[in-house]
């Protein structure tokens, strides 16, 4: 089974190779969905659960929001495309959170970048 939260946080960025408009510098407010996959608790305050989504909050919010909240995302990541980012974001959360499956990043209402775990096989 698989579980998903959504997160939000603002940032600008430059896509210094881009031939278009998008070379300049300019923010999205952007949308991160983390997807958790794994079997239900079956004892312990987390029964019935995959994860609490308050756990995942938190390790989100002090991981990835609370970072790139209000930042330009050249600081952190060279060439921050949509696929970039959400690249770094799996770096920075695989292995801390359990069940890691899938992120989607939402750089504007009609257009993401989706990093799955079975890309790495």
């Amino acid at each position: 089974m698989q579980i998903r939260k959504r997160f939000h946080f603002e940032s600008a960025h430059v896509l210094p190779f881009h031939l278009g408009k998008c070379s300049r510098l300019h923010g999205h407010s952007y949308v991160l969905d983390v997807a958790v996959r794994g079997p239900l608790a079956t004892d312990g305050p987390s029964r019935g659960m995959i994860v609490d989504f308050d756990d995942i909050g938190r390790l989100v919010r002090a991981e990835i929001v609370s970072v790139l909240d209000h930042q330009s995302l050249n600081d952190f990541i060279d060439n921050p495309t949509s696929e970039r980012i959400v690249l770094w974001i799996w770096e920075r959360l695989d292995g801390v959170l359990a069940g890691l499956d899938e992120l989607t990043l939402w750089e504007t209402r009609s257009s993401c970048a989706v990093l799955r775990r079975s890309d790495f096989h």
